[in-house]
């Protein structure tokens, strides 16, 4: 994507609709947080509750981008700033819950985890596809599409875990899921860091009410 792009007036004739659907995808994210964290709880999952937490964390960032939305590029890239480090703070934690699990391991529930990380998949699948004409832009949108993108694979990789461990009869598979969610949640906040910062550096060089 062009420099210009990340100064222009957050594409307005498309901001009343990606406002609409953004409200969508916070509510899908919110119901899902309590479904998927009770039964990641419940069936003592690393995976679910790392993917619980990653739909708490994007009902968020959904409504910070509901919050900034048409305001100008400072106030969309310190949204993704924050956003993105938010990410990065989630993938450590989800490497701390890996490691507590491994030292002190119990063996997760296959069945629950199978049945809901479906269900998660579903959900953000929907919330993708809502998101995906609205996925280039600045580092605030960018990161909306990250969070979808990397919610709908971590979904799949929960799904064959489950089959993981249902095969083995040990908790290896969700870990290991819980670590690759981790890797991706890192990666995609450095993104959106990278992004941001570099939107934020060239703001100042433009003149007051430019952007």
């Amino acid at each position: 994507m062009g420099v210009s792009c990340h100064h222009c007036d957050d594409q307005t004739p498309a901001t009343g609709a990606y406002r609409r659907i953004l409200y969508i995808v916070i509510a899908i994210n919110a119901i899902m947080f309590v479904v998927e964290l009770s039964a990641g709880l419940m069936a003592n999952s690393v995976a679910l509750q790392a993917d619980a937490l990653d739909f708490l964390g994007d009902t968020a960032t959904y409504a910070i981008t509901l919050m900034v939305l048409g305001l100008n590029t400072t106030w969309r890239a310190g949204a993704a700033l924050l956003k993105g480090a938010t990410m990065g703070l989630f993938g450590i934690w989800v490497i701390g819950q890996t490691i507590h699990h491994a030292i002190d391991p119990g063996l997760p529930g296959a069945a629950v985890m199978g049945s809901i990380g479906t269900m998660a998949l579903i959900a953000n699948m929907v919330s993708a596809l809502l998101l995906f004409r609205h996925r280039d832009g600045d580092a605030n949108r960018r990161s909306v599409w990250l969070c979808s993108r990397n919610d709908a694979i971590g979904n799949i990789a929960v799904v064959i875990a489950a089959s993981g461990v249902f095969a083995t009869g040990t908790a290896w598979p969700d870990l290991a899921v819980g670590l690759g969610m981790a890797a991706l949640a890192l990666t995609g906040s450095w993104q959106i860091l990278r992004q941001a910062m570099g939107e934020l550096r060239a703001a100042r060089t433009i003149p007051a009410g430019a952007d």
